[in-house]
């Protein structure tokens, strides 16, 4: 029997996760959701989700993932992390396509897997005994309590992901590190103003941007500057030419969805425009290409700090 005993504590130790952990309560869009025991059978949605999950270490416990390849290329080191696991759709799942699979975990976002009043919500997978954690940059879209996006919507994320999966201290050790990492970067000199950003995700006759509370803010005011964009009251949306230019922007940076000239055919655009091409950051080409996981709540965002705020000021970091 104490044999036994010493196995099976062995065992949570290499796993990361004691029967005393649990149950444990998180929130998640201001729901309180109740884990019994560390997920056993998840799915992860998105590129962005799924690197919160490697970061932990858990693919052991994912069986599947969704919405990735109809969408970006992934790269060699995403498909090194992802190993055997399968891409269960594309694109959104179906309810059908996740019930099929028999998780007992779905972490996905609104907007991110999940439409509001679609077949796929926390609510209609609570009917089948599947947990869901809705990612918390999302949460604008059923809360009236929006707050601007921060750096903690990244750090909060992978510690409730940590409390989840039974990973507490692998999880405080992560944003540890990231902290520490964005301390370590060049500011602005004291009294300057912050250098202006804008980030351009597509869009021709009208560009679509970041607005207020979605993570490029955080990112941009991490690494000491200011997303002009920062006063429309949205997450993600479109805007007017005429009120980008009016802010005059010192550094624009350009969304690389990995599909190829993307970029370079949103630098065209912009240096072809009679209103954009007089602004400081097309006319000094000043631009950052940052990638769809670099600019949704995810690892990749404290690297993007990192080469923004490089690029933003260049004389601080010698």
């Amino acid at each position: 029997m104490k044999k036994q005993l010493l196995c099976l504590l062995i065992l949570m130790s290499a796993s990361g996760a004691s029967a005393a952990d649990f149950p444990v309560t998180i929130e998640s869009c201001g729901t309180p959701v109740t884990f019994t025991a560390p997920p056993k059978r998840a799915i992860i949605n998105d590129l962005n989700m799924s690197e919160m999950a490697f970061a932990l270490h858990v693919q052991d416990r994912i069986i599947g993932l969704t919405g990735i390849s109809g969408w970006y290329k992934m790269t060699p080191e995403f498909k090194r992390q992802m190993g055997t696991i399968p891409e269960l759709a594309p694109k959104y799942p179906s309810l059908e396509t996740l019930l099929a699979a028999e998780p007992d975990f779905f972490f996905a976002g609104w907007n991110y897997g999940m439409k509001v009043g679609g077949d796929v919500t926390p609510q209609t997978l609570s009917k089948y005994g599947i947990k869901t954690f809705v990612l918390s940059e999302s949460c604008v879209f059923t809360r009236a309590d929006k707050k601007k996006a921060t750096m903690d919507l990244l750090y909060s994320d992978v510690l409730t992901l940590g409390t989840i999966f039974g990973k507490q201290r692998d999880a405080q050790a992560l944003v540890s590190g990231w902290k520490k990492r964005l301390s370590d970067l060049p500011q602005p000199a004291p009294g300057a103003r912050p250098l202006k950003v804008f980030v351009y995700d597509s869009g021709e006759d009208k560009p679509f941007t970041s607005g207020k509370y979605a993570m490029p803010t955080a990112i941009i005011e991490a690494a000491g500057g200011k997303n002009v964009m920062d006063t429309l009251d949205i997450s993600w949306g479109t805007t007017s030419w005429e009120s980008v230019a009016a802010t005059e922007p010192d550094l624009i940076i350009l969304l690389d969805y990995q599909t190829g000239s993307g970029a370079d055919a949103l630098r065209h655009t912009l240096e072809h425009h009679p209103l954009m091409a007089l602004t400081p950051a097309v006319l000094h080409h000043r631009y950052l290409k940052l990638q769809y996981a670099e600019l949704t709540p995810g690892p990749a965002n404290v690297h993007a700090v990192e080469k923004l705020a490089q690029a933003l000021y260049p004389a601080a970091a010698r």
